[in-house]
């Protein structure tokens, strides 16, 4: 039997050239896996603002030598049994400028809710180290720990002195060689003065003109003129005396708040609140679980904030059913509240206590503030 010819020769069929569909698809697969490969690497001009840690200040913390402590101490604790929380929220913020987050990376984060994409220039000042911006937030969050505790103290009905001195003087400003680091100041043009707030209302009354600033250095009174210098910022002239001011307080009861690792004072008002309530007989939260933000200055004003939306993502995920907004931040918050999260405005600690009493004792919550609709 014969299997084949050889004198036959076969030869194959001819290659069917790919079509033209078939070689767009190819090509576009190869571009798609290119542009990936380069947004994976390529450096960004943005960072993202993400739900960081909560922490509840009714509860504990973890010290510089590891162990937990009681976030809020105070002498003489009226409560130590409350059956809620008052979680104070942080944002984390994913890049720096060493190491920005990649295209990809804010691609995927742009597309959730609970991230915001944000230009690095606005967390990350030029020629601001990381280093000095954490010096700054450290700073501030002492600061706000001292506002907190004030203010706290007042709405309890304790006097706390305070005292303002000069923190910084510019060494090119209105002060130089007139002002020193430390110089506690008591007047300008003879009015007693007891607030950062009176000392520039009184500066840009006398509208440029030399003013008298009265002081105290060691102990020793003494005065001494400052003319002001005029500058212009968002089209509105302002006078400044080239100092940089602090608040420093005499507090009658002393509160310790252990927090590492945090900085701001975005964490003022939910400071406050625990200190009153650990001050306070019985439970202000009622057994509720509350969340907020907000700064606090010392006669209780409740202050704006960054990272909101990222915050209310933050307490939704703690298992947070309230959360105390700053009035100030509404227009951010509405149609940004998560499933699960009822949100009250405030603007005074007075206001936030009463929403946390209002909800502890089954009162009418829709006659308390709201950011609106979202709310």
């Amino acid at each position: 039997m014969t299997l084949f010819d050889e004198n036959v020769s076969v030869e194959p069929a001819p290659r069917q050239p790919w079509r033209r569909s078939t070689v767009v698809g190819v090509w576009s697969i190869a571009l798609a896996a290119l542009i990936l490969f380069a947004l994976t690497f390529l450096p960004s001009a943005y960072v993202i603002q993400q739900p960081g840690p909560v922490f509840d200040t009714l509860g504990t913390s973890t010290n510089a030598d590891g162990e937990e402590v009681p976030l809020i101490s105070v002498p003489d604790e009226k409560d130590s049994t409350s059956t809620g929380q008052l979680d104070l929220l942080t944002v984390q913020v994913s890049g720096n400028r060493e190491r920005t987050p990649t295209w990809l990376e804010l691609a995927l984060a742009w597309f959730d809710r609970s991230r915001a994409v944000v230009p690095i220039d606005r967390i990350f000042p030029a020629g601001q180290s990381t280093e000095q911006r954490n010096s700054e937030n450290a700073a501030l969050m002492t600061d706000s720990q001292n506002e907190a505790s004030a203010a706290a103290l007042r709405e309890l009905g304790y006097d706390v002195p305070q005292q303002i001195s000069v923190a910084t003087v510019d060494d090119a400003g209105a002060s130089a060689g007139l002002l020193q680091r430390g110089d506690i100041i008591t007047s300008v043009d003879g009015a007693n003065v007891t607030s950062v707030e009176s000392i520039r209302s009184k500066v840009q009354d006398a509208a440029g003109a030399p003013v008298t600033v009265g002081f105290e250095r060691s102990g020793i009174p003494d005065s001494v003129q400052v003319t002001p210098r005029e500058t212009s910022s968002d089209g509105q002239t302002q006078y400044l005396l080239g100092v940089g001011l602090g608040i420093s307080f005499d507090l009658p009861v002393d509160v310790t708040i252990q927090l590492n690792d945090v900085g701001g004072p975005s964490a003022g008002m939910m400071f406050a609140l625990g200190i009153i309530d650990k001050m306070s007989p019985g439970d202000l939260t009622g057994g509720n679980h509350f969340a907020g933000t907000g700064t606090i200055d010392a006669d209780g004003n409740v202050g704006p904030i960054g990272g909101i939306r990222q915050k209310l993502y933050g307490a939704r995920d703690a298992g947070a059913t309230y959360f105390l907004a700053p009035e100030a931040n509404c227009n951010e918050v509405v149609g940004h509240v998560p499933d699960g999260i009822r949100v009250f405005s405030t603007s005074t600690l007075e206001q936030s206590l009463t929403v946390l009493e209002t909800v502890r004792d089954g009162g009418d919550l829709d006659a308390l503030p709201t950011c609106g609709s979202g709310s």
